[in-house]
């Protein structure tokens, strides 16, 4: 014979000899009792007396309200909904009756004289279900709130907001206190804590008891264990999670209180570790890529810019932000006798391979420039080259040669925004643009024009132009306009490295992309 695990149970009957017969049956099988003799008094136990009611005795025949009404009350109050309800009645025994009693919220219905061993049995199984659906949706609840936590973790772009994000979605997911500690070389160890539900997270270095227990001993896994004590909530029991998604590092550790854990509990608890370890272990390597495609492509930006007599020349490169990923601008400036070549360009995607893309193509063309070939010429050699050795890559570039003497300038701009002639308050694009370099058509169409005394040109790569919910002419436009009325209106001899400060702090702290800018002017 299955057993039930005792309960607390309301018996509602305004007969006291009744009453105490029923009560006696259930006690006697370990349950707990509650007594009411009228409706009112047992629904205000319900919601204030006795509010961890597991099962309700109704009398139907009550002194107030009927228990057909009460049992209603009690099924449309979400607080009582889920109750199990039993019917009792020595006078409503006809079919009508049970027929209304179970319309209207009772889950059974014994007619009197009431057999004790009937009476339990029936107590035994809406328990069962009763205590079986809760744990079902109690589970549900859990595990709907599991997916909510790992799509935020996995939306994080730090550590510090993984581990926030991580603690409270635990706090949810379990209705109370939680914790998790991590670490990365570049925030060191961190531990979040939120002890009890709603409540603000706090966040603090981890202390060594944190991470003083790996029963992994360095694997890939989860581990779930019991701890009497520990570093949280004043020595707390509670259950702990210790994850690592790949061998050698740190592991992650979480940790929840251990009143009223069920086996339900600690599966949920380990998949919530494993999910959180995988979300650091992504962010550990983002951060790994970002950091060494960063590295790679500022050693391939040139170190110093050459002296060119009569010309002032001043470039800037702004790295992405730490939320997004590397992408693959580049200058450059080469000085040969009687002129200066210069370029700008940007590798299509965003990634360590861009990057490596970028100092491949910077290198080829720095090749082809030593050949001393016009910027039409170069690219259309350049274009071979990719599309021979690199033929799933697209880059754009704008390349340009200065005879410094008289100011011409040669250029030709393989799918690039197009530069900017900045003077007397005026900024007007260079037209003229031939395809992108990666495409097999011909590219050695040459723009030709002369930079006057005192004028600008400024070369951009689009993380100057372009932002989200604007189109790249609204984008180029905002451009024009700073140029305009910054560099445009110095009339030629203004602080060429100030106003170039002054441009990435306007437009570029509104873009989440690489940003690389080139200006030239000729002398007054």
């Amino acid at each position: 014979m299955t057993t039930i695990a005792a309960a607390d149970i309301l018996v509602v009957d305004d007969s006291p000899s009744k009453r105490y017969v029923i009560t006696s049956w259930l006690r006697r099988e370990g349950h707990r009792v509650i007594e009411a003799a009228t409706g009112e008094d047992a629904l205000a136990l319900l919601h204030d007396g006795a509010p961890g009611t597991e099962l309700v005795v109704l009398d139907v025949r009550l002194p107030d309200i009927d228990g057909f009404e009460v049992a209603e009350r009690i099924k449309d109050d979400p607080r009582t909904a889920a109750i199990p309800v039993i019917h009792i009645s020595a006078t409503a025994v006809h079919a009508v009756d049970r027929t209304q009693g179970l319309i209207r919220g009772a889950d059974a219905y014994l007619a009197e004289p009431i057999d004790p061993d009937e009476l339990l049995a029936t107590v035994g199984a809406l328990l069962r279900y009763s205590r079986a659906r809760h744990r079902a949706e109690r589970l549900a609840g859990r595990l709907t709130r599991l997916v909510e936590t790992t799509q935020a973790i996995n939306s994080a772009t730090s550590l510090p907001e993984l581990l926030r994000l991580a603690a409270v979605g635990a706090s949810q997911v379990f209705g109370g206190a939680a914790a998790v500690a991590a670490a990365s070389p570049e925030t060191g160890a961190l531990a979040v804590e939120v002890d009890a539900a709603g409540a603000v997270p706090l966040m603090r270095a981890a202390h060594r008891e944190h991470f003083e227990t790996d029963p992994l001993d360095g694997a890939v896994g989860a581990s779930l264990f019991g701890q009497d004590d520990g570093p949280w909530w004043g020595g707390r029991p509670v259950f702990r999670v210790v994850a690592r998604a790949k061998a050698g590092r740190e592991p992650l550790h979480i940790a929840v209180p251990a009143d009223g854990f069920t086996d339900d509990d600690h599966d949920v608890l380990r998949q919530l570790g494993q999910a959180i370890a995988l979300a650091v272990e992504a962010l550990r390597s983002y951060d790994e890529e970002r950091r060494t495609a960063l590295t790679l492509q500022q050693s391939m930006l040139p170190a110093s810019l050459p002296p060119v007599p009569g010309y002032d020349i001043a470039v800037r490169y702004r790295p992405a932000s730490d939320h997004a990923y590397v992408g693959g601008d580049f200058y450059e400036i080469v000085a040969v006798p009687g002129h200066v070549v210069a370029a700008i360009g940007d590798v299509a995607g965003h990634s360590l391979r861009a990057a490596t893309i970028m100092a491949e193509v910077r290198h080829a063309l720095r090749a082809y420039l030593a050949e001393d070939h016009a910027p039409g010429l170069t690219l259309e050699r350049l274009n071979r080259m990719m599309l021979r050795f690199l033929p799933e890559e697209i880059v754009t570039m704008c390349l340009l040669r200065i005879e410094l003497a008289s100011g011409e300038i040669r250029l030709t701009n393989a799918g690039h925004p197009p530069p900017l002639r900045v003077a007397a308050g005026r900024a007007v694009p260079v037209e003229g643009r031939v395809a992108l370099l990666g495409v097999p058509t011909v590219h050695d169409a040459e723009t030709i024009f002369t930079l006057d005394p005192g004028e600008s040109l400024v070369l951009v790569t689009d993380g100057l132009i372009e932002r989200r919910g604007s189109t790249f002419n609204e984008g180029l436009e905002r451009l024009q306009t700073a140029l305009a009325g910054g560099l445009g209106a110095d009339g030629g001899d203004g602080d060429l490295e100030a106003f170039c400060d002054a441009l990435l702090l306007g437009l570029g702290d509104e873009s989440d992309d690489d940003q690389a800018m080139l200006v030239i002017r000729r002398g007054i």
